[in-house]
């Protein structure tokens, strides 16, 4: 009983203090929708409402708290007298665990690819919602005060909108934009040397060797078990950018190169695959050729990438999501790709001319010796032939 009285004082102080700023301000008025704004940021869910129609209606800030939360700390908001019009601003991660402590809802959706989604059948949204609330501090058995609510509510595809302008061969973590709405993971691409996924692949200065098994692996992480990665398509090219100016298909859904492995895809938060090394025509000549591998990568649910994972072993015809025919060719938004660093490999004329070299070599150092035997061979049938001269002129003249 003390706490409620307690709690309707304070709320009568600073509804007092709020009503003497409020006073005059174009927004001390009943509320209206347009009161709140809502950004939907890469990390976190922000929220601006304006004070002084809260104040007019009764209220303050310390009655308002996230879907009726009043009890918890972090569901409440905080003030900014000093912007204008003055704003309560409440904010929560972008988590699972931070979207429910103040039991907003996260609900996914599955919707045809459209837009520069278009390559995809099928896209997941999040959808998180919540309202902010207002708390009566009416004791009594009947109130006069309007009841104070504003819903909101982001909407999030589950596909990757990144920038590819940093890229590492151990690892390339995409930075999600600010600004698009995309849901917030890290996601990066490691090149293995072994079908165990262990040993880390080591280029060396000469290039590998052409038909080296290169294994890839595209990984998750910060993210709950509800999603799992999926590879739409990977693909090579003489750029470090995903372009498709020169490139190679490793495989487009169940279409493959006849080198590439496939191993895991959209069954866990890693995808898995591999494929012999090769080298660009377009390096006919050069000493070492170069390329990159990217991958057209999105989450699913993990409900849902079974409807999306093709069937490769029946009729890829008339199964498959996009084909390489469709008008829209190949190509995906590079927005949603994930590349690789440099991967350099040797070209076989190279390897020739190395073991031409050591054949010249080795004919050369064994016709020296052949040649110093002769040689020698000469110089001793010249001084037996010489000495036996000698000895038939001293038994002349004797």
């Amino acid at each position: 009983m003390w706490l409620v009285l307690l709690t309707f004082q304070v709320a009568k102080l600073l509804l007092a203090q709020g009503e003497n700023a409020c006073m005059g301000h174009s927004t001390f008025r009943s509320p209206a929708p347009s009161d709140i704004e809502v950004h939907c940021g890469s990390q976190t869910v922000d929220l601006e409402i304006f004070l002084c129609p809260i104040y007019f209606n009764g209220y303050n800030e310390s009655l308002l708290a996230l879907n009726s939360e009043h009890s918890k700390h972090q569901c409440k908001g905080t003030t900014d007298w000093m912007a204008d019009p003055p704003v309560v601003k409440f904010n929560f991660s972008i988590t699972e665990g931070a979207i429910s402590a103040c039991s907003n809802l996260l609900t996914v959706t599955q919707e045809p690819g459209t837009g520069q989604f278009a390559d995809f059948s099928s896209v997941e949204y999040v959808t998180i919602s919540g309202m902010v609330c207002s708390e009566d501090p009416s004791t009594g058995a009947i109130t006069y005060h309007q009841e104070v609510m504003y819903r909101f509510s982001c909407r999030y595809p589950l596909q990757y909108l990144v920038n590819n302008t940093q890229m590492s061969v151990s690892g390339v973590s995409l930075a999600v934009r600010d600004n698009n709405g995309s849901f917030i993971s890290t996601l990066s691409m490691q090149l293995y040397s072994d079908n165990n996924y262990s040993s880390a692949m080591q280029i060396p200065a000469g290039g590998l060797e052409l038909k080296t098994r290169i294994f890839v692996e595209v990984k998750a992480s910060n993210l709950t078990n509800r999603f799992n990665v999926l590879l739409d398509r990977c693909y090579a090219t003489a750029s470090p950018f995903p372009i498709n100016t020169t490139f190679h298909d490793l495989f487009v859904g169940c279409n493959r190169d006849g080198q590439t492995v496939m191993g895991i895809n959209g069954q866990q938060q890693k995808a898995r695959f591999s494929f012999e090394a090769f080298r660009f025509v377009q390096f006919t000549g050069s000493a070492l050729s170069t390329y990159y591998v990217h991958c057209a990568t999105r989450l699913c649910v993990n409900s849902f990438c079974p409807t999306l994972i093709q069937n490769c072993t029946t009729d890829t015809n008339s199964k498959r999501r996009r084909s390489i025919d469709d008008n829209q060719d190949t190509t995906v938004s590079d927005m949603a790709t994930i590349s690789s660093g440099p991967i350099t490999t040797r070209q076989d004329n190279d390897l020739q001319q190395t073991q031409m070299n050591s054949s010249v070599v080795a004919v050369s150092i064994v016709a020296g010796i052949v040649g110093s035997i002769c040689l020698t061979l000469v110089a001793f049938i010249v001084y037996k032939v010489m000495y036996k001269s000698k000895i038939s002129i001293k038994t002349t003249l004797s």
